[in-house]
């Protein structure tokens, strides 16, 4: 198993060096972040000096050196629109946006795993079709038209809901809602062709020969093996909430890494782009390294 993880981490190191090096100059591709902090009335003094305060002065490679000996001593530098270190932004827009991610995966898992158990079990059955229509249709809808319809009905044509903010649960509703309907349908798709494949197994026969009841069938005995390749769905979905929440987060104004990196990217703070972007990354890479280990804890071919 040691060899296994080993192997993973390497590669999910290769893919976090690469992603630095491709983002650190893509971000350079949107222009001078002087034009956007100094009126042009500015004198060509105070342009320069701005440039020297924040290295921008310097040839592109070695601000990229810089970059990568600061970013070895975990110091990813200042932001230059909001005077403090670049990473203190990003961990409080992390936060938010954790929090949103675990809530609604959270909810998604247990909904998916249930309803998608329930559904194999009695395939092809009213239940079954119900259950497949509305997942199909969730795993379609785009985030952005769902949050501008929930928008347009509950709180403009009801009014039962706030647009923006995270004030209070009432807050949440919306952005939860939005985030967890496609995901919702791909992994109860999972749930239940996994399931469907599990409870045809020679093991759940003769579990049923013997007499065992429905309920310990589904959950117990079929669940535990069908559930790899759940794990690999539920994994990925959740780093795309960590990764991709930035339309709901700002369409709904919630102050997430998402929304940050969106405003960093608008006002080119570099610094900002580049920490939230490592921070994000690392914390994939992490959620990356608890499947394979989840892996192994079901399945014991892969912990030899």
């Amino acid at each position: 198993m040691k060899k296994f993880l080993w192997k993973r981490a390497v590669a999910s190191a290769i893919s976090l060096i690469c992603l630095i090096i491709l983002v650190f100059f893509l971000s350079r591709l949107t222009g001078d972040p002087t034009d956007l902090f100094l009126p042009e009335t500015a004198t060509q003094e105070a342009r320069d000096n701005y440039r020297r305060v924040h290295g921008l002065d310097q040839p592109l490679v070695s601000q990229f050196f810089r970059y990568v000996t600061d970013l070895v001593q975990l110091n990813f530098g200042e932001s230059v629109r909001r005077a403090e270190p670049a990473i203190d932004p990003v961990l409080r827009g992390f936060a938010w946006t954790l929090q949103l991610a675990t809530v609604t995966m959270a909810l998604v898992t247990l909904a998916a795993i249930t309803l998608g158990s329930l559904a194999a079990f009695h395939v092809g059955g009213f239940f079954d079709r119900v259950a497949t229509f509305f997942s199909l249709m969730g795993a379609s809808a785009p985030d952005f038209w769902i949050a501008i319809i929930a928008i347009v009905v509950f709180s403009v044509g009801l009014g039962w809901l706030p647009t923006s903010g995270t004030g209070s649960v009432w807050h949440w509703i919306m952005p939860v809602a939005v985030l967890f309907i496609r995901p919702f349908g791909l992994i109860l798709q999972v749930v239940r062709g996994s399931m469907i494949t599990a409870l045809n197994s020679a093991y759940v026969k003769t579990a049923r020969a013997k007499g065992v009841e429905n309920r310990p069938i589904i959950f117990v005995h079929a669940l535990r093996n069908a559930l790899l390749p759940v794990i690999t769905v539920i994994g990925d979905q959740t780093a795309a909430i960590l990764n991709g929440a930035v339309i709901v987060e700002t369409i709904f104004g919630f102050p997430g890494v998402g929304k940050l990196m969106i405003d960093s990217i608008l006002q080119r703070d570099f610094n900002v782009i580049l920490a939230a972007i490592m921070v994000t990354a690392f914390a994939i890479f992490i959620l990356n390294i608890m499947i394979d280990l989840l892996y192994a804890v079901l399945d014991p071919r892969i912990r030899y």
